[in-house]
């Protein structure tokens, strides 16, 4: 049976972005031929009786018989050291899947901290988040992701950011980028310069590396 997840964002007992989680999950339930037949995350969230301050992830594991495991999970942001591009072409994970096993691969195989996946030469996401690249005062977003996450569509939604094609040839006209997913908030005080990815193309320190 299917098993999917939803990390979902609570500080000091305000749940955020909950509607956009929900629609994900109904349009899982629906994909499945489950239409109509969802789970209810705010009655799940309520049922928690959840009353501490400071910042959680609400991991909700669930199946499409609509069994669901719970876990709040206190969050903090992590600062991540270096990033390498990785080339898979078959990688899918258009739905959460729980199933992370080919990304933990990825990341095994790397040879930095985290790693940036790149589909037919097109960048997409990092193992566990979307991505913003910087060029001169705007935030561009891949337009192809792999999932489309809550705070993507959302930050879309508000015009904060733009979307557009993104690719290993045109890559280094970005200064900088970020990590964005439900519990990572657009921030421009917490970003990256593109030299923290080890194997730009034409860094020939790096070459070695190509992608794997």
């Amino acid at each position: 049976m299917y098993q999917f997840i939803e990390s979902i964002k609570v500080e000091d007992q305000e749940v955020f972005l909950l509607a956009l989680h929900q629609k994900r999950v109904n349009d899982t339930f629906s994909h499945f031929g489950k239409d109509g037949d969802s789970i209810n995350l705010e009655k799940i969230y309520d049922h928690l009786n959840h009353e501490e301050d400071g910042l959680f992830k609400l991991r909700i594991t669930y199946d499409l018989d609509k069994k669901v495991r719970t876990q709040m999970i206190p969050y903090a942001i992590p600062e991540i050291e270096d990033f390498q591009l990785v080339d898979n072409n078959s990688y899918d994970y258009s739905f959460k899947f729980e199933n992370r096993k080919e990304l933990d691969m990825m990341k095994m195989k790397a040879k930095a901290e985290e790693i940036i996946i790149v589909k037919n030469n097109h960048i997409t996401d990092t193992s566990y988040s979307n991505l913003l690249f910087l060029k001169g005062k705007e935030w561009f977003t891949p337009s192809t992701y792999l999932l489309n996450g809550v705070q993507r569509q959302h930050l879309l939604k508000t015009k904060k950011i733009k979307e557009r094609e993104i690719t290993i040839q045109n890559i280094k006209e970005f200064s900088h980028f970020q990590l964005i997913n439900a519990l990572n908030d657009f921030d421009e005080n917490f970003i990256y310069p593109i030299h923290k990815i080890i194997n730009l193309p034409g860094n020939e320190e790096y070459s070695d590396l190509n992608y794997l």
